[in-house]
């Protein structure tokens, strides 16, 4: 008779793969014989490219490598760099929609959303897709007990709907999301660099569609972005665009308006573009050729690595500004970096790799598989929750401020710009009239004082408040980022303990131009937000006493001579004219003689309540 074994004892949880989506392709990786590793079947590189093509006749879907043959003959049924619109509205993606041939709306959720061959598929859809693909290879490694449950990575700029977006899309293929990490943080990982003991690293990572900089320290095994910024409208592809043109420059007289607007030819043009650029990663010339057939296109040029280098400095030149400003806001300069490291197959370009080490001072590091460090790294993650031993604490930031709208359209700032996470605060709250029984919060993202001036993440309100006089009332307002950078606000009233919550998770977010801009904006506008602050406060203050001094006002009166009498009417009068007026310095006279006209009433009021007080008792007593 013959026996087989059943291990029904063997509980060990199944490895947490490390998933890079990225824009151009993505990867899969595991921890294996102690070190992380890309999974690669037989015959297999690794990389799958992040693109996909629908036939015609409504089969399934083709996604990786055999699509960038079928783009040149069927351009209308492939879709490439879905990243880039993750999370996005169509107004946010006006400049990259030119690229995509299928037509783009919107649904009633502020989704973007794709006509593919008479089907609506959001971007989330699309990249589940490529998701399925991502583990499909995976479990091709033929890996015992692979599992679903996987650490998928993101641009470090990645906002709170572009994260959700990417979590929902691993969860409509089926993988359940552990942790979502930032590209550079897990690139740091896969280095190793958490063997120093101390030191400053910067995260260079431009890759096929998004640019990040991120500067990270190391202090006794805690690993922790001191700041982070980027440009998700930037990489690879932008290179080629800049090729691309050169050659329609070229072609346009010959081929027409027409043809060059031809899907196919704008393929061609690209795909060409790609491998001219590649080739001249490793050598001084490389041969930029399209042949299309049907269409007697025959064009060759050789290009010079020089010329391509002349096309990609403002290219380049906008990722250095990028790394000015990551270092300015990490208080720091080039020369404090100990360390660079290089993320992203564009970072084989030989331009990029000089100017990274001249603007750093340093020759950065180059010896992994740019286009791999990012998924290695996350397996490393997934490693470390899976159990596995590395002394090694992760702490990314919050890129933009987030906080509450207050009355007179000021902004509270609970949880402040590059604060670690995971992370949350508290502040206290409280009514602004008389026998309130409800709060209305607006959640505010940005770093201006005015809530007009900065983004609205949502909204939500706390009903149940017992009525009581204006100030009595305690409401604790919670703010929590979880390790994935997804945000929770919590409001409780202390007496009653009611409770209203909101998790923020807006349908499309910011793009990076509008993140610079925000920032930007903060700067530029300092002082003029500091005095509509301050005149936004002075205005709330001024009816606060206006309303306070009139609800006794005319029981006090009796008691009052009449030239102060004059005073507080004429006092109250301006306060009332106050609530149009904009100027700090104007309102703070107001609200000073407010102070000073109603001290008399505030006196009195004071009297008659100890009189109150003291009635009937006797001295003992008191």
């Amino acid at each position: 008779m013959a026996f087989i074994e059943l291990n029904v004892l063997n509980n060990e949880p199944s490895p947490i793969l490390g998933i890079d989506l990225g824009t151009t392709n993505s990867l899969v990786a595991m921890w294996k014989d102690g070190r992380p590793q890309i999974l690669k079947p037989e015959g297999h590189d690794g990389h799958i490219p992040s693109a996909i093509y629908f036939p015609e006749n409504a089969e399934q879907p083709i996604v990786g490598q055999a699509v960038r043959e079928r783009a040149l003959v069927d351009p209308t049924g492939t879709v490439f760099s879905i990243k880039r619109f993750m999370g996005r509205g169509l107004k946010d993606v006006a400049e990259e929609l030119s690229s995509v041939q299928f037509p783009a709306s919107e649904n009633e959720n502020g989704q973007i959303e794709f006509d593919i061959r008479g089907r609506m598929y959001t971007p989330q859809e699309l990249s589940a897709l490529i998701l399925m693909r991502v583990h499909d290879i995976a479990c091709k490694t033929q890996l015992a007990g692979l599992g679903r449950r996987i650490v998928i990575t993101v641009p470090a700029y990645f906002d709170d709907a572009q994260r959700q977006a990417t979590r929902d899309a691993a969860r409509l293929a089926g993988l359940e999301v552990e942790r979502i990490i930032n590209e550079p943080t897990a690139a740091s990982l896969a280095f190793g660099l958490d063997q120093m003991k101390s030191g400053t690293i910067a995260v260079y990572d431009l890759g096929g569609g998004t640019f990040d900089v991120s500067i990270l320290a190391i202090d006794d095994g805690v690993f922790r972005v001191l700041a982070t910024t980027g440009d998700t409208h930037l990489g690879g592809d932008d290179f080629d665009r800049a090729l691309a043109k050169l050659a329609h420059d070229d072609l346009i007289d010959q081929v027409g308006e027409e043809t060059a607007q031809d899907s196919a030819f704008q393929q061609a043009l690209r795909l060409s573009a790609e491998r001219t650029k590649i080739g001249l990663s490793g050598h001084l010339e490389a041969e930029y050729r399209i042949v299309i057939p049907e269409s007697s296109i025959r064009y060759h040029r050789e290009i010079k690595r020089s010329e391509f280098e002349e096309l990609s400095k403002p290219l380049i030149e906008r990722t250095l500004v990028s790394c000015r400003q990551a270092l300015s806001d990490a208080g720091l300069e080039a020369t404090d970096i100990d360390e660079v490291v290089l993320v992203g197959g564009s970072t084989r370009i030989p331009a990029v790799r000089e100017a990274v080490e001249q603007f750093f001072g340093r020759k950065p590091h180059t010896e992994l598989n740019p286009d791999e460090v990012v998924a290695l790294g996350a397996a490393v993650q997934g490693h470390i929750l899976s159990g596995g031993t590395r002394d090694i604490l992760l702490m990314d930031v919050v890129s933009l401020s987030l906080g509450l709208e207050t009355v007179g359209g000021g902004v509270d700032k609970v949880i402040v710009r590059n604060s670690p996470i995971p992370c949350q605060a508290t502040e206290t709250y409280t009514t602004n009239v008389d026998n309130q029984t409800g709060i209305k919060f607006t959640v505010i993202q940005g770093e201006r004082e005015l809530a007009g001036d900065c983004r609205t993440l949502g909204n939500f309100e706390l009903k149940g408040i017992p009525p009581m006089p204006a100030g009595l009332p305690r409401v604790a307002v919670r703010f929590q980022v979880d390790a994935n950078g997804m945000l929770s606000v919590t409001a409780k009233e202390q007496s009653t303990g009611q409770t209203a919550r909101i998790e923020v998770k807006p349908m499309h977010g910011l793009t990076d131009e509008e993140v610079e801009s925000m920032l930007k904006a903060s700067y530029d506008f300092a002082q003029d937000d500091f005095d509509n602050r301050r005149a936004a406060d002075l205005r709330v203050d001024i009816a606060r006493m206006c309303r306070a001094s009139r609800a006794h006002y005319e029981e006090a009166k009796p008691a009052l001579d009449r030239e102060t009498i004059e005073d507080i009417d004429e006092a109250l009068k301006a306060g009332d004219e106050a609530a149009s007026s904009n100027l700090p310095d104007e309102l703070q006279k107001v609200r000073d003689e407010i102070e000073r006209a109603t001290l008399p009433l505030a006196a009195v009021l004071m009297d008659a309540v100890a009189k109150s007080a003291m009635a009937g008792k006797t001295l003992d007593e008191l």
